[in-house]
């Protein structure tokens, strides 16, 4: 599962952005185009990870050709195209209604959760040089206490050792879930009214997250291929300039085929891992902050436009319904919409940038990133469930 759900996210992006801009003319509400626009997406994420599937294995990612010989390529490109095809396969069962919620959502609350718990309770032994110690914290926390006779040391050691999963991070990862599940419920209820049934009321809410994680996972989507075309370009042309501005790269020690960006922009882009990186480069922390601000504010506005959620979009649906707001002609209705819309959508993409950057800042397991696509993903689930039990005959 190496190309992971990159093939159909970006597949995604690039398919909602051509029928956004009308390049593509799409019309959701025929069933025909739905059906249409779904088999094109699905069929350019097919494309996709042949494409990489291809790249990595001819860029040399797993080891020289010649060295890697033909047949063994051929093997590599074929499981990885195998693995991507799993992922799209299964992505359709879930959209097909064999299941809740959509594939891509479900792949990485998964991902992120089961990261979290591994580093967590792992019973991985690893030499640090201070001797054996436990990879999971929670593991860690209760072996040090017993075996050292220094309590307050082992406990200092447990909260705060380098290198491996510490309590910290494991509170700092909690403390972000417990944010982030406040901030869902943030939100402005527009009173609404039926043209049709006198006396008939109700609300419109829109919500802080008014895109949900959409910025992030769009966000995320442009940094992992970034990320993926500067590796290729740094393996075949390292002592290229313009590929060293794109990105330098380093081996992680003692992992082989894992490496991080040690310059270039794919550094800047990347999240400090620690307070000591953040005060020995404080210039790579404001630009990564800037940089994550600025892409959710704009992905988060780029998104409601090409998705059917924007203040006009949102009209029509009223419309159609025969509702209005209170209080306003049907005339005034895109503009009072337009009042709410486009702000909760920057400054909701802002916050989940701010919040994603808190939570790599305070160390949180996994990445900033990952622990908001979680948590919403999650709530969202929460909210699916809620739904259903309070509506069984609707189905998923």
């Amino acid at each position: 599962m190496e190309l992971g759900i990159s093939p159909i996210v970006t597949s995604g992006l690039v398919m909602q952005l051509l029928a956004g801009s009308r390049i593509i003319e799409v019309n959701q509400s025929l069933k025909e185009d739905r059906a249409l626009f779904s088999g094109a997406q699905k069929l350019f994420g097919i494309l996709i990870t042949i494409g990489e599937a291809v790249a990595y294995v001819f860029s040399g990612m797993y080891g020289d050709l010649n060295s890697l010989g033909w047949g063994n390529a051929i093997l590599i490109i074929a499981q990885l195209f195998i693995a991507g095809m799993i992922v799209i396969t299964l992505d359709e069962l879930l959209q097909k209604g064999y299941g809740l919620g959509s594939g891509i959502s479900l792949f990485i609350a998964t991902n992120i959760c089961e990261n979290i718990i591994w580093k967590a309770f792992s019973p991985t032994t690893i030499n640090t040089g201070r001797g054996t110690e436990f990879e999971g914290a929670i593991i860690a926390l209760f072996h040090l206490l017993i075996t050292r006779s220094d309590k307050m040391r082992a406990l200092k050691e447990a909260f705060y050792r380098q290198n491996l999963p510490n309590v910290t991070n494991l509170l700092a990862t909690v403390l972000v879930f417990i944010i982030v599940i406040y901030f869902q419920g943030w939100r402005v209820d527009l009173p609404v009214k039926s043209q049709r049934y006198r006396g008939q009321q109700g609300t419109y809410p829109i919500k802080l997250f008014y895109t949900s994680n959409m910025p992030i996972i769009l966000q995320t989507a442009l940094v992992s291929n970034l990320y993926f075309l500067s590796q290729l370009l740094h393996k075949r042309f390292s002592g290229n300039i313009l590929v060293r501005l794109l990105g330098r790269w380093q081996e992680v020690e003692g992992q082989q085929g894992q490496s991080v960006p040690v310059g270039g922009i794919a550094y800047y882009i990347s999240p400090p891992h620690s307070m000591t990186e953040i005060l020995s480069d404080p210039f790579h922390a404001v630009f990564y902050l800037a940089f994550i601000l600025s892409s959710c504010a704009l992905f988060s506005k780029t998104w409601i436009e090409v998705s059917g959620s924007s203040a006009k979009d949102v009209a029509k649906q009223l419309r159609d319904s025969k509702m209005v707001m209170k209080g306003h002609r049907d005339s005034a209705l895109v503009h009072e919409l337009n009042r709410y819309i486009p702000v909760a959508a920057a400054f909701g993409g802002m916050c989940i940038g701010a919040l994603t950057v808190v939570a790599d800042f305070l160390g949180a397991i996994g990445s900033g990133t990952g622990i908001l696509l979680a948590v919403t993903i999650i709530y969202q689930y929460y909210e699916m469930f809620v739904s259903q039990t309070a509506n069984p005959d609707a189905g998923f």
